[in-house]
């Protein structure tokens, strides 16, 4: 049986979720601290006060940490509502790269790092990092993982440079991914290393410069310069790195997805208000055709956004790893909602290009979630070599 039905009581959170984003988040979006290379730190952890006292503070996390344990379905739905606005998800501690560092680290962590390294993260306390893409090596294929960790019997060594690490700046719970190289007492490979942001041996260049700023701390340049770390900075096992990361990512693009799809909500919303008084030619903008089908294209691509994203989540929700079908969601839902905030700014005319509402800061923000967590070009290599099989 098919139920699209969403259950009273979640339906209500959400409406709670929203409201909670219109009320005390969306104010801040004109906050100087909101800068070219995201939200500052100091941002969020206020943005994090105000979801802490309003029992909003990564709802997402495992109930024996804290959070609710929420089904991907519900996941869902409430990151829709947090993401009407893009410091929503940021003052809820469910926004990239955390959200996904917090999911990967409650399934591989062993006890001892979930208390170093997890717990604060839940807590919104520390900011983490998932450190894989290279300038000319790991990226949407990370069989080209050029980090390297040497390992001596007592200590691992990791040298290599990193690039587009999102929240480096300031980050303290690091994930580090590395080929082990070959030696007598561990197996070789990509392996994830834990560790503290402080290590001298982790050097952040600099901060990029990129179109979107909705990631506290922006994207960074880092140097991986003789980081010496202990045995036990081992997450998981040597050598399953990208096992882990694959648990990591089928979940986060579908969160990315979710999010967006709540921020392209709000650009419409904005699309619709100012069709509605802006007059041309003796009416309305929205009573032009030409303007009516742009928002009608939206509103049909925004309704298979989410029933896009509903089926994933209700695949994982029964065992499923839905590999397939997130790739499907994370390529056709970061077009289509491009698309949407696109027609958007068209119907805002000279305004859609100006900060006068944030469906310009929106509309370049949502170019980049085209290439996060994969492009869409690598996501349709994978749905085709499937369906080739």
């Amino acid at each position: 049986m098919i139920d699209f039905a969403i259950p009273a009581e979640l339906a209500a959170e959400r409406d709670r979720v929203r409201q909670f984003v219109i009320d005390k988040i969306v104010p801040y979006e004109r906050d100087p601290r909101l800068t070219a290379h995201g939200p500052t730190d100091e941002l969020r952890q206020e943005l994090v006060e105000l979801a802490r006292a309003e029992k909003l503070l990564t709802i997402q996390a495992p109930v024996e940490l804290g959070g609710r344990g929420l089904s991907h379905i519900e996941q869902a739905v409430l990151y829709e509502a947090a993401g009407w606005s893009t410091l929503g998800p940021v003052a809820m501690n469910c926004a990239a790269p955390d959200e996904g560092n917090m999911f990967l680290l409650s399934k591989v962590a062993n006890a001892e790092q979930v208390e170093r390294y997890l717990r604060p993260v839940i807590d919104g306390h520390q900011r983490s990092v998932f450190a894989m893409t290279e300038p000319n090596g790991a990226g949407s294929d990370p069989n080209q993982l050029a980090t390297e960790a040497t390992f001596d019997g007592e200590n691992f060594t990791i040298n290599g440079l990193k690039w587009l690490i999102t929240g480096a700046d300031g980050a303290k719970t690091w994930i580090i991914m590395a080929r082990l190289a070959a030696n007598p007492h561990l197996p070789e490979g990509p392996t994830l290393f834990m560790c503290d942001g402080d290590n001298p041996g982790i050097v952040i260049e600099r901060v990029m410069n990129t179109m979107d700023r909705n990631y506290v701390g922006g994207h960074a340049v880092v140097r991986f310069d003789n980081l010496v770390l202990p045995k036990d900075s081992v997450l998981g096992e040597t050598g399953q790195a990208l096992r882990y990361a694959q648990l990591r990512l089928a979940p986060a693009r579908l969160t990315h997805c979710m999010r967006w799809l709540g921020a392209a909500e709000r650009t419409q919303a904005i699309a619709i208000d100012y069709a509605k008084t802006r007059t041309a030619f003796g009416k309305t903008i929205g009573e032009h055709q030409g303007v009516s089908f742009m928002l009608a294209d939206n509103e049909i691509a925004l309704h298979q956004c989410r029933l896009t994203i509903w089926h994933a989540c209700w695949l994982m929700d029964q065992g499923e790893k839905a590999r397939h079908e997130s790739s499907i969601a994370k390529s056709f839902v970061s077009e289509e909602l491009f698309k949407v905030t696109d027609r958007c700014v068209q119907v805002l005319g000279g305004i859609g290009i100006s900060d006068e509402t944030v469906v310009e800061m929106i509309f370049r923000d949502m170019r980049a979630f085209r290439l996060y967590d994969g492009p869409t070009e690598v996501h349709k290599y994978a749905i085709g070599r499937k369906i080739l099989r």
